[in-house]
């Protein structure tokens, strides 16, 4: 690939995707000036400029840790350089701590002095899924709230707890609960439970941010937050940045044998998936606990390994 025309490095250097180009040993003889400064800014400084890297062993290496995309890019990108098929295409997450990302990928061959080589493009279509995600979010989000409903709740807490069981990683679970809430209601009126539900909601939304967590309205005054792969030490701190940013609300309930103010139940458990046990068992879990909440006085997290 050294003694290629120049032209085509220079074509390939313009082009906004990421590009590789490997051998039939899969081996990288060539990436493009976009490959090599989307590495250098995501810290990817260990293999240089990819020259020599093994791609399909990079893949497979994710793959062994439980990446479902990365063995379908091994089983694509070998099935284009065997001729099995004239080219395949990926759509894919890349999320990072603070940002969440998508990617698709292509894969088609080509022949250089007698030779196949084949390409690799990674393009961004970040903006793309995130517009497909606000429609989705039509049906997954609860009206009042602005947290996701239930269905979706049942829909990503089986999805994550699949991942978490693949790489060995454990998943929690919060159940929180508005105290008395009803006499909240009956007192003030409905207008203003409601009131006080959507700033519970606001509060949520400003957690959750990773790709495996979630807020959702569990139902009536009662919500749901799942941590992926999230120890319950590491729950518990963010479930009391929480409990705490809903008590700095000061939302009247002078009705409340607890406190004036509105307070709210939480029961936290964290479980490690495996086979044979199904996410039902972390959801009875964090029940229990949230009942040992409110049995032992409200405006408290309970907690524990299950």
């Amino acid at each position: 690939m050294t003694e290629s025309p120049q032209f085509l490095h220079s074509v390939l250097d313009s082009i906004s995707a990421h590009i590789a180009v490997i051998d039939q040993r899969g081996l990288i003889v060539f990436t493009n000036q976009s490959w090599r400064d989307f590495a250098r800014q995501n810290d990817c400084t260990d293999c240089g400029h990819w020259l020599g890297v093994d791609y399909l062993s990079v893949c497979q290496q994710a793959m062994a840790a439980g990446d479902d995309y990365a063995a379908e890019a091994v089983r694509g990108i070998a099935e284009v350089i065997e001729r099995v098929r004239e080219s395949f295409q990926l759509e894919y997450p890349c999320h990072s701590p603070d940002r969440k990302r998508w990617f698709i990928m292509r894969a088609s061959s080509f022949m250089l002095d007698g030779q196949p080589y084949f390409v690799l493009a990674h393009e961004d279509i970040t903006e793309r899924k995130i517009a497909e995600q606000r429609v989705l979010d039509l049906a997954r989000v609860d009206g009042l709230t602005g947290v996701y409903n239930r269905r979706y709740f049942d829909e990503f807490l089986e999805k994550e707890w699949r991942r978490c069981c693949r790489q060995g990683q454990p998943i929690s679970l919060a159940l929180l609960d508005i105290d008395h809430f009803k006499l909240l209601n009956d007192h003030y009126g409905h207008q203003y439970g409601d009131d006080c539900l959507r700033q519970v909601g606001e509060v949520l939304n400003r957690f959750g941010r990773r790709a495996g967590d979630l807020c959702a309205r569990y139902g009536g005054e009662e919500f749901a937050l799942v941590f992926g792969s999230t120890p319950l030490e590491g729950a518990l701190a963010v479930v009391r940045q929480i409990v705490a940013a809903i008590e700095a609300l000061r939302a009247a309930n002078e009705v409340s044998p607890t406190r004036p103010v509105m307070t709210v139940s939480v029961g936290l458990a964290a479980l490690y998936p495996r086979r044979g046990l199904k996410p039902a068992a972390l959801i009875e879990a964090a029940d229990r606990l949230l009942y040992r909440a409110k049995e032992t006085g409200r405006d408290r997290v309970v907690c524990e390994h299950e």
